[in-house]
């Protein structure tokens, strides 16, 4: 764009003093017309580095994503390629053998469904054993109710006896009635034992009710979230070996491609963290350029970005700036029992990085992780000039076709 502005500059010149020759050409104009040109040159790309900054560091980062396995054993089935072939959310990346997984399930069902019978089965037994508690201690109470019975009976005779002896010896009373009451009196006594009897006999039945129940309590065991804890363990255990049956089939987290695939059907997988089968790398990247930090000046989120790269030449990708992230490695001292060391020589100053959003326009394009180019800003500040930075910025997209070998 400057050989451009120069080439003009230089034509109005000539027309001025050569062609028409409407000014002398002499030492002054001849030094005039030299300094214009540097000192226009010089203001105008100082300032528009300052309103307009460009970059020469555009990278395009794209997360990585390594896939592993969750359960081992033998791969099956390997849907996906290699390439550049998008693999949507959701797509089967590969399946393992599902049927040692299937036969587990199967097995924790059965398991289940027979610990639930027990459980219900115990359930009545406690029940019963509730109900015979109750009954027992029913009959504690009649048996109780009886021996008060008959103890009061007891004591009214004894005190008859009491008072028939008295009478007897006054001569008011029979040797009859004396030995009638001493009869009811060893009857009632032979009642009282039987009914006290009785009474040992229901609190030795309550005694072992409650054993019965807190043995089928025992047997059942605690609750966890409603459930009897065996039932409750074979439960879990059964939803593990769900899980793993569906983990069996190991799909895309994400829309991406598919890179580093060296699986095959027949291959035999494990589930180990750094054991990764395939890596996939997303289709969505982000776009950051590299600025020095005194370009930033006036930059602020959602001013208007150009970027060409190397991978796409000729195209102009348009966007937005999205944020510019005010940190870089030079800034950081990390926590240690070391101070901190500036070094023998004084290091550069670090670049900040700008984050760039891609205009709806452009989201379909394709770009490569890793691809590099250039990038402008053009912040709210002198917009007459911003396009000779477009223009610049579009001549070195175009250059990005020349490839510059001689092998």
């Amino acid at each position: 764009m400057e050989i451009l502005l120069l080439g003009i500059y230089s034509a109005i010149v000539w027309l001025i003093f050569i062609k028409f020759k409407w000014l002398p050409w002499n030492i002054v104009s001849q030094v005039t017309v030299v300094v214009i040109p540097i000192v226009g040159l010089t203001v105008l790309i100082l300032l528009l580095n300052v309103v307009a900054p460009s970059s020469a560091d555009v990278r395009v980062y794209k997360y990585t994503i390594p896939i592993v396995s969750q359960v081992r054993g033998r791969v099956i089935e390997v849907p996906v390629v290699e390439g550049n072939v998008l693999v949507r959310k959701g797509d089967v990346l590969f399946r393992v053998d599902p049927m040692p997984y299937q036969l587990d399930v199967n097995t924790l069902e059965a398991q289940l469904a027979s610990a639930q019978a027990q459980q219900r089965e115990l359930e009545e037994q406690a029940k019963g054993a509730k109900a015979k508690v109750a009954e027992t201690r029913s009959s504690i109470a009649q048996a109780v109710s009886r021996t008060r019975e008959v103890g009061a009976r007891l004591e009214l005779a004894r005190k008859r006896v009491e008072q028939h002896r008295e009478l007897a010896k006054t001569g008011a009373g029979t040797k009859f009635d004396l030995e009638r009451a001493e009869t009811d009196v060893q009857e009632l006594e032979g009642q009282y034992d039987a009914a006290r009897s009785v009474e040992a006999q229901a609190h030795a039945a309550e005694a072992q009710a409650l054993a019965s129940e807190q043995q089928v309590q025992q047997k059942l065991g605690a609750k966890v979230n409603g459930e009897y804890a065996q039932v409750a363990q074979i439960r879990a255990q059964l939803e593990n070996a769900r899980w793993l049956l569906g983990e069996t089939t190991t799909r895309s987290p994400c829309d991406c491609y598919v890179i580093n695939l060296q699986l095959r059907a027949g291959a035999f997988v494990a589930a180990i963290p750094f054991n990764a089968v395939m890596t996939l790398v997303e289709a969505d990247g982000q776009v950051v350029a590299l600025y020095h930090q005194n370009e930033l000046q006036k930059v602020e989120p959602g001013n208007e970005v150009e970027f060409a790269l190397e991978t796409l030449p000729g195209r102009i990708i348009k966007g937005k700036v999205d944020s510019i992230v005010w940190a870089q490695g030079l800034g950081q001292i990390p926590a240690s029992g070391t101070i901190p060391m500036t070094g023998f020589l004084a290091m550069p100053a670090g670049r900040y990085a700008v984050k760039f959003d891609i205009a709806e326009r452009d989201k379909a394009v394709f770009l490569a992780a890793g691809a590099a180019g250039q990038a402008a800003i053009y912040t709210e500040h002198v917009h007459a000039i911003h396009i000779i930075r477009k223009v610049i910025l579009r001549v070195g997209s175009y250059l990005n076709y020349l490839i510059l070998k001689l092998h």
